[in-house]
């Protein structure tokens, strides 16, 4: 009888292998939003000439590690684009690229830029689409994240409700359509439980638990919940990178909270199709922006 377990871990090795062995998609325009090499972000107009088309705002994934950076998703923003939306495709400063002494690779993310960038980037996005991207409308805006980016995308428009204090708060929710988070890291407790990228939520927030327990009630999506802001998880069901107890957990405190999270879970999907321009399960994506920016 077949292993179950190995034909799963083959199916997502050929999954990544699909989702990495797309040709590079250049941008038609970058501009920076800050000062250091990393706040940048890459812009695609929508390929079918459209004006006022929705915006959606990128933001990837890697586990908040500096050997992953923007370039991977490009092939899904012009994805994006040939079906009608203006993408940005947002940088951000991550984890060391070396790696750390406590740690089995490179350290996850940095306290506190990689929450300044994606504040930032968000904050000034109006400003370097009018500029950059006029064939968007920044009125209809949909952020949507994958995996760390997905967590970053929940938190990005959650930043109205982070603890009085926070640097990153505002006074009003975000003027966004919704938020569309593909395999998010949505519950960082129960990510550390099950051993979810190495460490890498513990790390982003610090490296130690003390810290850990410290700056999560101002960064872990379970935590800032109700957001009033439209918010759909999409989530392959044989995750084994960010496995789908995840987004049980965020939808399950969403709801305890008064809130409704859309889910939609994809059967014999992993980790990588979702944003794999191949995929069936791309095309859900794509239909789930829809849905919230138009």
């Amino acid at each position: 009888m077949p292993d179950p377990d190995k034909s799963g871990a083959a199916r997502e090795e050929a999954e990544e292998a699909s989702a990495f062995s797309h040709p590079a998609a250049p941008p038609d325009v970058s501009a920076a939003y800050g000062d250091h090499p990393d706040q940048i972000v890459d812009f695609y107009a929508p390929r079918d000439g459209s004006t006022a088309a929705p915006l959606v705002v990128v933001l990837h994934g890697g586990a908040w590690r500096a050997p992953y950076d923007r370039a991977y998703l490009g092939p899904f923003c012009d994805f994006l684009a040939r079906r009608g939306f203006a993408v940005a495709n947002v940088e951000y400063r991550r984890g060391s690229s070396l790696p750390h002494q406590d740690a089995q690779g490179p350290i996850a993310g940095r306290w506190p830029e990689t929450f300044d960038d994606v504040a930032n980037a968000l904050d000034t996005m109006p400003a370097l689409v009018a500029e950059h991207l006029p064939s968007a409308d920044a009125r209809r805006t949909v952020v949507t994240g994958h995996s760390a980016g997905g967590h970053l995308a929940l938190w990005a428009a959650a930043r109205h409700v982070l603890p009085e204090g926070a640097p990153w708060r505002t006074p009003d929710s975000a003027a966004l359509r919704g938020v569309v988070a593909l395999a998010p890291l949505a519950d960082f407790t129960l990510a550390e439980e099950l051993g979810v990228c190495a460490g890498a939520c513990v790390q982003l927030l610090g490296g130690t638990k003390g810290l850990f327990d410290e700056r999560r009630p101002y960064t872990d999506p379970v935590e800032l919940l109700p957001t009033g802001v439209a918010t759909t998880v999409v989530q392959g069901r044989t995750d084994t990178t960010v496995p789908f107890a995840l987004t049980e957990a965020y939808a399950d405190a969403a709801a305890k909270a008064g809130e409704v999270v859309g889910v939609t879970y994809l059967e014999e999907v992993g980790h990588f199709p979702p944003i794999d321009p191949a995929a069936d399960a791309c095309a859900v994506v794509a239909e789930e922006i829809a849905q919230l920016a138009w």
